[in-house]
């Protein structure tokens, strides 16, 4: 029973793993249809994040259960906890890159992000899905470190959402009122979809300290 047990435990880490990978991708897939004006991969990732949602309700089931059935204590009860939380931000990141596939198709033929703007947005996908396979990594490694560097790195996608505003706040900005607001919601698309990687990441931190970040001394965990 409690190998079984266990081997539940290890399937529900597996999930996590396997819904931070395809988020990661589609929120690559995603900014690629919106830079490019790709309706069919624009489709393609709108109708692959049926898989996101149907992985959390079958973790959150699997874990519900766990609660039920072995009333885990200690190390396992945060797993359990934890890995609620963590299949919650994933799914949310989800819906996030469907939302940058949706504004590709709401603006096909036309391209939602001026040319102006294009090498920012196309940095900010790529290091969305970068945080995001970090964050897959720290839920396999459980890597304390690797967590905590994670709220650094997303100091650049902050940086980069300012840009976004700041470009769009400049008396020289031509594009109209409709482009400035499919630009600023991209650009809080890609913020709130990193701020989700690094909320994995800090549930992975306090899964193994038992404590949360802001809890931990200034110096890190040792």
């Amino acid at each position: 029973m409690r190998e079984a047990y266990h081997e539940e435990l290890a399937s529900i880490s597996d999930d996590l793993v396997e819904m931070a990978n395809l988020v990661g991708s589609a929120i690559s897939l995603a900014t690629t249809a919106l830079l490019d004006a790709d309706l069919q991969l624009a489709e393609s990732v709108i109708s692959a994040d049926e898989r996101v949602d149907d992985l959390q309700r079958d973790l959150e089931n699997r874990a519900i259960a766990v609660l039920a059935r072995q009333q885990p204590v200690a190390t396992d009860l945060r797993i359990v906890v934890t890995s609620l939380r963590m299949s919650a931000d994933l799914e949310r990141a989800g819906d996030l890159a469907q939302h940058v596939a949706k504004l590709a198709r709401m603006r096909y033929p036309e391209r939602a992000v001026p040319r102006d703007l294009r090498r920012t947005v196309l940095e900010m996908g790529q290091l969305a899905q970068r945080l995001m396979a970090q964050a897959a990594e720290v839920v396999i490694s459980q890597d304390v470190d690797a967590g905590l560097q994670m709220e650094k790195d997303d100091d650049r996608m902050d940086e980069l959402h300012r840009m976004v505003f700041q470009h769009l706040m400049d008396e020289k900005w031509q594009h109209g009122v409709e482009t400035a607001v499919d630009v600023a919601l991209v650009g809080r698309y890609y913020e709130r979809f990193a701020d989700h990687a690094v909320s994995v990441a800090r549930c992975v931190v306090f899964l193994v300290t038992g404590e949360h970040v802001d809890e931990l001394p200034a110096d890190g965990f040792t």
